[in-house]
C-alpha cells in the first residue's frame, strides 16, 4: 500500500495518523502536485494529495474517502462508529475539522498573490470560518474526553492535525485562547507517537 503526499499537508498528516493508530503498514511517496514534474494527475484527476494506492492498484482520493476505506480493512481501533447515525455524526465532526483546515489553506493561498492583489476581505472571511470552528470544537470538547463517545475518533485526529496546521501556517491566530477544553485534547493528540512521527518540516 503506498500513500501519495507531501510532508505539509494537513490532508494527508490526518491520512498518516490514521495508518499509524491502525498499524497498518505502506509506503510514503513524496510528491508535490505543484511541481511539474508531479505524477499525482496520473493517480488523482484533480491533482490533488493525498492518494492511496492499494496493493492491487486500486486508487482512492479525498482524505475522508481515504479513512473511510481504511476502515474496511477492520484494523481496531475503529476512528468512525459502525452505528450509521453515530458514523454520521463523527464524519461532521471531521467535516468541521477540515473545514477549518480549508480556510487555513484559502488563508496561505491568498498571501501567496502579489501584495497588490491580495484580498484582505476575502483574508478576513476565512479567519472569521476558522475563529467560529474552533469555538465549536471548544464546545464540543467542554466536559469531555473525546469529543464522541468513549475513545478516540477521526474527529479528534482532525481537529488536532487542523490546530497543528494552524500554528504552522498562520501561527498569528491563536487557536488556544480562550479555548481551553480543545487545548487539552488537541495537546493530548499531541503526545501521540502517530502526532509525534508526522510533525510537518517548517517552511
Amino acid at each position: 500500500m503506498k500513500l501519495v503526499a507531501t510532508p505539509t499537508s494537513p490532508y494527508a498528516r490526518k491520512v498518516r495518523v490514521a495508518l499509524a493508530e491502525k498499524n497498518i503498514p505502506f509506503e510514503l511517496v513524496v510528491d508535490s502536485p505543484w511541481e511539474p514534474t508531479s505524477t499525482v494527475p496520473e493517480v488523482n484527476p484533480l491533482g490533488k494529495v493525498p492518494v492511496l494506492i492499494t496493493d492491487d492498484g486500486e486508487t482512492f482520493f479525498d482524505s475522508p474517502v481515504i479513512v473511510a476505506w481504511l476502515e474496511t480493512l477492520g484494523a481496531d481501533p475503529r476512528l468512525i462508529p459502525a452505528d450509521a447515525r453515530e458514523a454520521v455524526r463523527v464524519r461532521q465532526l471531521e467535516g468541521l475539522a477540515d473545514g477549518i483546515t480549508d480556510a487555513t489553506v484559502a488563508i496561505v493561498l491568498e498571501g501567496r498573490r502579489p501584495e497588490d492583489k491580495r484580498s484582505e476581505d476575502v483574508i478576513g472571511r476565512q479567519l472569521q470560518k476558522i475563529e467560529r470552528g474552533l469555538d465549536r470544537l471548544e464546545q464540543l470538547a467542554s466536559g469531555r474526553t473525546w469529543l464522541h463517545g468513549d475513545h478516540m475518533s477521526i474527529g479528534d485526529i482532525a481537529a488536532a492535525v487542523t490546530a497543528g496546521f494552524i500554528e504552522l501556517r498562520v501561527p498569528h491566530v491563536d487557536w488556544r485562547a480562550g479555548r481551553p477544553a480543545l487545548t487539552t485534547l488537541v495537546e493530548r493528540m499531541f503526545e501521540r507517537d502517530s502526532f509525534k512521527d508526522t510533525v510537518p518540516p517548517a517552511g
